[in-house]
């Protein structure tokens, strides 16, 4: 899908081509960052290759050089539940591929626009939303968007046309066509589709629910 750049005047940083061809970011919390690796790997297998590591998990910045140099260029791996400058900066300089706030921080988005770096943050009402956009947010993240629902797209839509929107909070698996239908940039599923696997669940299982969700996104696309 092609991507809007909003405002002539904006900074804007595109999506990457892994998040456009895939359309899923996978939310990883977990006691420990030690315990990201397989997980990733699980969701690797079954083609969901965005990976955000949510600083409310201990040691991701310990473990993000290690998953880098481990997954390389196979996927991407960003940092989410940003919410300052200084945790943004530290992110950036390890190389973190993209950034996700939980809310509207535009000093956080202006460090990742300065960077090339894309940004997704977190916002509700649509003064949040529009002010990340105008900041130059590559797209915002409706949080949560079980709270609204995919028609909520429709509505935002009317006074910001251009406005990119990665749904995030409570999306189900279930969830993911009607979203895209309305015309979601991407799906951010964390609990949903994750579930167990932090704590001593099949992983094969979890390998499973990444395949249904891609196979969801692709159905959905060729219907379009």
């Amino acid at each position: 899908m092609p991507f809007a750049k909003g405002h002539e005047n904006s900074v804007r940083t595109s999506p990457s081509a892994t998040l456009l061809s895939t359309r899923v970011v996978a939310v990883l919390r977990a006691q420990d960052a030690r315990d990201y690796a397989p997980v990733i790997a699980a969701l690797q297998q079954g083609g969901v290759l965005s990976i955000e590591l949510t600083l409310s998990t201990a040691g991701v910045f310990t473990e993000l050089p290690v998953l880098q140099k481990q997954f390389g260029s196979d996927l991407e791996i960003g940092v989410g539940t940003v919410t300052s400058v200084e945790e943004a900066e530290t992110a950036l300089a390890l190389g973190a591929a993209f950034l996700v706030t939980p809310t509207t921080e535009p000093d956080v988005i202006t460090a990742c626009t300065r960077r090339g770096v894309p940004v997704y943050p977190g916002g509700l009402t649509p003064t949040e939303l529009h002010t990340g956009w105008k900041t130059g947010a590559t797209a915002v993240k409706v949080f949560p968007a079980s709270t609204v629902g995919a028609g909520y797209i429709s509505q935002l839509r009317g006074p910001f046309p251009d406005l990119e929107i990665i749904p995030s909070g409570g999306v189900n698996i279930e969830d993911v066509p009607s979203w895209i239908e309305a015309g979601a940039l991407a799906v951010s599923l964390g609990g949903p589709l994750i579930g167990d696997a932090f704590k001593g669940g099949d992983l094969a299982q979890l390998t499973a629910r990444a395949r249904r969700v891609r196979a969801l996104v692709e159905q959905t696309e060729a219907k379009q």
